[in-house]
């Protein structure tokens, strides 16, 4: 079954364990080994004083009864040099075990395999578990190289400690090997080297059988690492894997240098969960997982066999190729998990259908960290999801882009409204009978830092979904007020203009906005009649209880209430007339069709019938309309002899500073159409 492998050996086992297989018949090595702190599984001591024994307990003076030391040392992980050094008499030939019957014969049948090496490395003498080890006799062992016997030469480190121990300068060496038995199964050996006692020649070489330990630390692994609902790789070894994966070593040993991920989440499976059960659901998942199980399987076309499938929690899964070939393949593969999962789960007679939205991205290995990767994964879910579900999206760098300026946009937006970095500029608004300025519209800039200056387009809809609108709609109304005011003052022999605001419909759910629009006159001095609030045609015409109460309380107070882009949204005109509004703001689309004179040539002459329909119901309607998006003199015309009242336009000008607003009061009457 794909993904159930164990992966790359993690960090808890990397100091605990390293494995070399050694052949009986064959010395050499082939895995490395790892050091481990004492008490584990390669462990190295400074040398000892002659007959000391610094490892776990003093070796006692030459001749005093050990008693239990020998028997003791039979057990797994007690100290084998005990029953070598505890004989009678330091005059002991090299390696050769003296002393009463009853210490050679404890050697020779003692459970733990022993043997004695002199300093050249050489077997003096084994007992016959060790012997049983090889599958030979005790005889057949002496002589040969102990170093080749237990592939203590397989790598470095182990070898240079072996060899300080033969030559003194080093007390004791303990590491891990797997031996090959030639007539049965490997066993897991623990080694231990340490000199003989009283400064005899040569040491002594124990080997104790750890199998179970290791077999029981390799069931607990998988348990550790494996979901147990799915028996799919958990989230734990999957990151492991992707790590190694991603690993600079790793991905420079050949094969293709790239990486791919299908990342996938199950449509829906929330309802089953609440509806059928967890049980239900559970069973559901195990049944995906032995389908994105066979998909991956029959899918297996890199170097590392079939991609991994793990579950990382929930109803999400993932599929990890590893030397990915491009994006085509991840494509496929996403695919044929799509086409998967389309049948119907039969699940004890009971039908479930379920489909997955998964995002796919495929890249360079070099230079990637499994948090980036999913992250754009994440990403790229949430795509597919945004798009409609039961459907695989790609990773799109620009897409991605565009995401990270808005999400960096909608994190500053309101610490950019105490630092001050909007501001207003205002586009003419011009009686279309006598050219005369009589209001403006205060349209809002973001000057940020980092992008420049922004137009509304690029953020007001964030500011909404933030909640940041309402503050930053208080600071567009009171600035507005305040400036139009102040033009007032600086032209008291001029009719005063209007200035018109545009009001979000969260705006009027999320605050007071009468008593906001109230304190702000107040505050300014603006009558309520300069003050014009524009809300678009969507949110006014199915505007009902609060909003309806907070617009009719507006034009009570006097406030104009105008309609922006009349015409293109539900243009319910029985509903138009009980909204307290008194200006229709025409969308540009029906001005545009205007700015030809030959109509025959490059318009339809339905545009003008229907523009001049809405300002003859406007009128009858007693409302004001405005033409937006003027840009020639040939529309201004048209829309002058139809009965349009004002204009607003790149013909009049484009939106400005405050100051040329200033300028424009002061041109003489028909000059407004000047340029900026």
């Amino acid at each position: 079954m794909s993904g159930t492998s164990e992966g790359p050996t993690p960090a808890a086992d990397l100091i605990r364990t390293a494995v070399t297989d050694s052949d009986s018949k064959a010395s050499g090595g082939t895995d490395a080994v790892a050091f481990l702190p004492m008490g584990e599984d390669v462990h190295a001591t400074a040398p000892a004083p002659t007959g000391e024994d610094v490892d776990t307990a003093a070796v006692p003076p030459t001749g005093e009864d050990v008693g239990p030391a020998a028997a003791a040392s039979t057990r797994e992980g007690a100290d084998p040099a005990a029953v070598a050094s505890s004989r009678e008499g330091a005059g002991a030939d090299a390696g050769v075990v003296r002393g009463p019957d009853s210490y050679r014969s404890a050697f020779a049948a003692a459970p733990l395999a022993m043997a004695v090496v002199d300093r050249e490395g050489r077997v003096v003498t084994a007992n016959e578990t060790l012997a049983a080890l090889f599958g030979t006799g005790p005889g057949a062992l002496v002589g040969r190289v102990a170093a080749d016997l237990l592939d203590l030469a397989s790598d470095p480190r182990t070898w240079h400690a072996y060899r300080e121990v033969l030559r003194g300068r080093q007390a004791r060496l303990r590491c891990t090997r797997r031996l090959k038995h030639p007539d049965g199964p490997a066993v897991w050996a623990q080694i231990t080297v340490a000199p003989l006692a009283d400064g005899a020649p040569g040491i002594l070489l124990s080997v104790t059988d750890i199998s179970a330990r290791r077999e029981l630390q390799a069931q607990l692994r998988h348990l550790q690492m494996h979901d147990p609902v799915t028996r799919l790789p958990n989230r734990t070894l999957f990151f492991e894997r992707l790590s190694a994966a991603l690993d600079a070593e790793f991905s420079t040993r050949g094969g293709t240098g790239r990486i791919g991920l299908c990342y996938l989440d199950l449509d829906g499976f929330k309802a089953i969960n609440d509806t059928l059960g967890h049980r239900v659901g559970d069973r559901l998942l195990a049944a995906v997982a032995d389908r994105l199980t066979r998909c991956a399987e029959k899918a297996g076309y890199t170097r590392s066999g079939a991609p991994l499938v793990a579950r990382l929690g929930g109803d999400e899964f993932a599929l990890l190729v590893e030397d990915s070939t491009g994006t085509e393949q991840l494509a496929d593969l996403a695919e044929s998990v799509l086409n998967a999962l389309q049948a119907p789960f039969d699940l004890s007679g009971q039908r479930l259908s379920v489909s997955a939205s998964i995002g796919v991205v495929e890249r360079q290995a070099a230079g990637t960290t499994a948090t980036g990767l999913m992250q754009a994964a994440d990403t790229t879910l949430y795509w597919a999801k945004a798009d409609g579900k039961a459907r695989w999206t790609l990773f799109d760098p620009e897409r991605n882009a565009h995401r990270m300026t808005r999400q960096a946009l909608a994190s500053t937006l309101r610490p950019a409204i105490d630092r001050g970095e909007f501001t207003l500029e205002y586009q003419p608004l011009v009686g279309m009978a006598d050219g005369r300025l009589c209001g403006v519209e205060a349209l809002v800039r973001w000057n940020h830092p980092q992008f420049g200056t922004l137009t509304p387009n690029r953020f007001i809809g964030l500011a909404e979904e933030e909640g940041a609108i309402v503050p930053l709609g208080r600071w567009v109304l009171a600035t507005a007020c305040r400036q139009a005011r102040r033009w007032q003052l600086e032209n008291p022999d001029e009719p005063p203009i209007f200035v018109s605001v545009n009001v979000a419909v969260r705006q009027v759910w999320d605050s007071d906005l009468v008593a906001d629009v109230a304190e702000t006159l107040a505050e300014t001095g603006l009558a309520p009649h300069l003050l014009q609030l524009e809300l678009t045609e969507s949110a006014v015409m199915g505007s009902s209880g609060r909003p309806l109460r907070t617009l009719q309380a507006l034009s009570d107070m006097g406030v104009r209430i105008a309609i922006d882009d009349f015409g293109t949204g539900y243009s319910n005109l029985a509903y138009l007339s009980r909204l307290p509004v008194s200006v229709l703001k025409l969308d540009g689309s029906f001005v545009r069709g205007f700015q030809y004179e030959d109509t025959s040539a490059h318009a339809s002459p339905a545009d003008e019938v229907i523009v001049e329909a809405m300002i003859q119901l406007a009128h009858r309607l007693g409302l004001t309309v405005t033409a937006e998006c003027v840009e020639t003199s040939a529309q201004a015309g048209r829309l002058r002899r139809i009965g349009c009242d004002t204009g607003q336009g790149w013909l009049y000008s484009r939106p400005v500073a405050a100051d040329r607003i200033s300028e424009l009061l002061a041109c003489p009457a028909g000059q407004a159409a000047g340029k900026p």
